[in-house]
């Protein structure tokens, strides 16, 4: 049985300085990474357009767009987690990186030596988020799908004074027998009894006149 080797970690490196985002790119490839290169912001959106990479390196102070716009826009419209690169390693500069939610921040001149502790570190930070943000995304997913669930058990059990345990499995059979996910049943089933008291109250409202 043959084994398929994962695919390698893309970055982003976005950079005016031609010859440090080549610098970089020899560095991430030779440590085994996938690089995309961009030399503006925008181009870097066109390159995250067409595919989105696993982390970008943004420096800050680029001629048109900064990378400090460039990151509210990652922010705004992608999933993409970014470090800064900086000319500056204060604590000023730390806070800054961490206000614009960057997992981190390297320090001009890169050195390699430091670069790749901070770039993997980063990394490891981004995954942890982008982990967060599924994991939040599938919570809420189940807990919309057991309110709806619950809901419509209880609106069975009004309707057919019945006892729970038997208003949940009619639910069931029926949405399996349907061959549907029974949240999706107990969706139709709300939004039925929904459009039913609407009418009603219609009704009602035309017999007063």
């Amino acid at each position: 049985m043959n084994s398929q080797t994962p695919p390698k970690r893309l970055i982003l490196i976005v950079d005016d300085d031609k010859i440090l985002t080549e610098f970089l790119g020899e560095l991430l490839a030779r440590a085994g990474y996938d690089t995309m290169l961009a030399h503006s912001s925008d181009q870097a959106l066109s390159l995250i357009a067409e595919r989105e990479p696993d982390l970008a390196l943004l420096d800050i102070h680029m001629p048109g767009m900064s990378g400090l716009e460039l990151a509210k826009q990652l922010n705004r419209n992608t999933t993409v987690p970014f470090m800064f690169l900086s000319g500056r390693g204060d604590a000023d500069a730390g806070k800054q990186a961490a206000a614009y939610g960057a997992v981190g921040f390297v320090v001009k001149p890169v050195d390699e030596h430091h670069l790749m502790p901070a770039f993997e570190a980063g990394l490891a930070r981004a995954d942890e988020i982008r982990q967060l943000r599924r994991t939040e995304i599938n919570l809420n997913a189940a807990l919309a799908a057991g309110r709806e669930t619950s809901l419509a058990v209880g609106l069975l059990m009004c309707k057919y004074q019945t006892d729970r345990n038997t208003a949940f499995e009619v639910l069931r059979d029926h949405a399996r027998s349907s061959r549907r996910k029974i949240n999706e049943v107990a969706d139709q089933l709300l939004a039925a009894e929904e459009m039913l008291n609407g009418l009603h109250a219609a009704f009602n409202a035309r017999l007063k006149k």
